[in-house]
């Protein structure tokens, strides 16, 4: 899959066709490979993580982080899985679920089936998602994010049409220059930004109106997918 061909990427995300060069392997890995990649923000660098990283806590938002600390790496907070999840109309659909607090789920009950498997066989864990508030932009705490499970949020943090993980889904495509960006089906004129439009240490992730107007959003709200092992490519090298 890797390769220092220019790789065509118009058949795995809207907004295409849009071709991806060398460096962005990472988009590759996470899209297709379900590899979890870092989530580096364009501007300055820093990463997403979640505000809180125990499997236990679901009602904590996402920041963004410019230092990569030893319990963060440890608990993989810096980590997150772009998977799969179906498709609207013609559009792929994924979850952004965090690599931290992730666990096996427990053996089914009588009667009852588990939540899939894997390739290999073994049951797929059970990944803390970023969800979006129902009311988002607006208002003063609804335009939040929380990650947790579907059962797990709080309720205006589940869909409106009697599935729960209506507010998880996400529409994730490669910008005109080379990263990528996030649009919630449940609020498609939005797309994964920052509060205040403050885009520093500690900065929390909201729900902000798209004003790009379509779904490459705004330099601003675009992330690099980065390996572990790529966090110091430099990034004028996106651009060549």
């Amino acid at each position: 899959m890797y390769t220092q061909e220019r790789t065509a990427m118009s058949n795995l995300v809207v907004g295409g066709p849009v071709a991806v060069n060398s460096y962005d392997n990472a988009i590759v890995a996470a899209l297709v490979e379900n590899r979890p990649v870092m989530l580096v923000h364009a501007f300055n660098g820093g990463f997403l993580q979640p505000a809180e990283l125990k499997e236990s806590i679901h009602d904590k938002g996402v920041q963004l982080s410019t230092k990569l600390e030893t319990g963060t790496k440890e608990a993989q907070g810096h980590l997150w899985y772009i998977t799969p999840a179906g498709f609207f109309g013609q559009r792929p659909l994924y979850f952004i679920e965090s690599a931290a607090g992730q666990v096996l789920p427990k053996p089914p009950g009588a009667g009852q089936t588990d939540a899939g498997r894997g390739d290999d066989g073994v049951p797929k864990p059970q990944r803390r998602r970023i969800t979006v508030h129902q009311d988002a932009p607006t208002g003063t705490t609804g335009d939040a994010v929380q990650v947790g499970l579907p059962d797990k949020v709080g309720d205006l943090w589940r869909g409106k049409n009697g599935a729960p993980e209506d507010t998880q889904l996400w529409v994730v495509t490669v910008t005109p220059w080379g990263g990528i960006t996030f649009v919630p089906i449940t609020h498609p004129d939005t797309i994964l930004g920052f509060k205040d439009h403050a885009v520093a240490d500690k900065s929390e992730v909201r729900v902000t109106y798209n004003w790009g107007g379509d779904f490459t959003g705004t330099v601003i709200n675009t992330f690099y997918p980065r390996l572990p092992n790529e966090w110091s490519v430099p990034y004028h090298h996106v651009f060549t």
